[in-house]
């Protein structure tokens, strides 16, 4: 499979003046499902658990008239189901989707090309080079910050929020069935809360690294980003 975009840009052949193009279908429709279903639940999950961690100033009135808190937690539990589920079908859909769909998954790091690729983007990034490299998936560096970003740490979040919610489930749920081993490698319940709370901040560092790469790669790399997680398809503009 090729890593990069086609050379051979499509000609212009409406007459008028425009921007000669190739455009590649990338991103099937499950996993632009999944991105913003994904996106979604992020977001609530990082609010409310902010929220269950430094909880919003008590209110005056009988405490059995209020239940604000009960709400955030049953949000968070909520999302976090989702975003579980979800995450179980974006791994599935790795399977029989394109290639594209498992770069989330995996880093080839038996590849010295992909490892140059690497190191090309870094000094892309801190603006040494002034011309990118134009691939039709993930870079090879976003490809290494997807994985050892997102995918782990979604990983750890989904086992230490099931072990975490198996506490008020009881011993006999499926939660303690699934994840209670997750007590096995950290017995003390504070510290997994803490390191839970932790992952919390790396998704929204990761979050920060990925809305500010694909702004400025749309921008300046003559490559459609954000578009193409809507459409699907990845435009690379000619070079001038």
């Amino acid at each position: 499979m090729q890593d990069y975009a086609p050379l051979v840009v499509s000609a212009d052949t409406t007459g008028k003046r425009g921007v000669p193009r190739t455009t590649v279908y990338v991103y099937e429709a499950p996993v632009r499902m999944w991105h913003w279903i994904n996106a979604a639940c992020i977001v609530v999950l990082v609010v409310t658990g902010y929220l269950i961690c430094s909880p919003l100033p008590t209110t005056s009135g009988e405490a059995a008239d209020r239940f604000l808190t009960g709400y955030i937690r049953f949000a968070h539990f909520a999302a976090g189901e989702i975003f579980a589920l979800a995450f179980v079908a974006r791994m599935l859909w790795a399977f029989v989707g394109n290639y594209y769909s498992r770069q989330l998954f995996y880093i080839p790091f038996w590849k010295p090309r992909f490892w140059y690729g690497v190191a090309y983007e870094t000094a892309w990034y801190l603006f040494l080079v002034k011309k990118p490299l134009k691939y039709v998936g993930h870079n090879p560096l976003a490809n290494v910050a997807m994985v050892l970003m997102f995918t782990c740490v979604a990983m750890f979040m989904i086992a230490s929020g099931g072990a975490l919610y198996s506490e008020a489930k009881g011993i006999d749920s499926i939660q303690a069935t699934l994840f209670g081993w997750m007590f096995d490698i950290f017995p003390n319940s504070q510290e997994m809360h803490a390191l839970h709370h932790a992952g919390m901040w790396i998704l929204i560092l990761f979050i920060m690294f990925h809305v500010y790469a694909a702004i400025r790669e749309d921008i300046v790399s003559r490559q459609t980003m954000i578009s193409s997680i809507t459409t699907g398809h990845r435009s690379f503009r000619d070079d001038d």
